[in-house]
């Protein structure tokens, strides 16, 4: 990521304190409209692919993002806030009581790059692992991984089998199949 893409730490807080205010008034209907604007910055305007993560202890609570930026990176944030707490399939809507336990991620995103390689050897050795977000498509079947996912699966192979079976492919489709992949990589704010 560019410095000029890059957000600075305050612009970071901002946008956490964006996605906790937009899943508070949600779930509590407090009086006021839509929560406070956030201090102003031009990057908020600009539009960003975000992705927004809830975990509690730890543990995967909700993650929704836009990969291609669809709204302004502030709009996207709150879009996706409630879309993490109450709209990922995975997981029942967020409830009053773990409001308080959830951390909140906002990733902000880079533009996806195409990927070339000429077959799984090369492929695993243009990934950087760590940095990479990593986009796969063959057909119908899509995924993504956010870089912070090879926190949990370092292993570059493991990685690419789980990406695969997430999108609804074999696990090894990416050692035996052509695939469309792409890479961005991700700032990350945390609370």
């Amino acid at each position: 990521m560019s410095e000029t893409d890059r957000l600075t730490e305050e612009e970071g807080r901002n946008l956490l304190r964006v996605a906790r205010e937009t899943i508070h008034q949600a779930l509590f209907g407090e009086a006021g409209g839509r929560p406070a604007e956030p201090a102003s910055s031009p990057k908020f305007s600009e539009r960003r692919g975000t992705f927004v993560t809830l975990t509690i202890n730890r543990g995967l609570r909700g993650c929704i993002g836009h990969i291609v930026p669809q709204e302004t990176l502030i709009e996207g944030v709150r879009v996706n806030a409630l879309n993490a707490a109450f709209r990922d399939p995975r997981f029942r809507p967020l409830s009053k009581g773990e409001f308080d336990r959830i951390q909140i991620e906002v990733s902000i995103l880079t533009e996806p790059k195409p990927l070339a390689y000429s077959d799984a050897a090369d492929l695993l050795r243009k990934l950087t692992a760590g940095t990479d977000g990593l986009i796969i498509k063959k057909g119908f079947h899509q995924a993504t991984f956010l870089p912070q996912v090879w926190e949990q699966l370092p292993d570059k192979k493991t990685f690419l089998t789980h990406l695969c079976m997430k999108a609804g492919l074999a696990g090894d489709a990416w050692e035996k199949e052509k695939l469309e992949v792409h890479t961005y990589q991700v700032q990350a704010f945390h609370e």
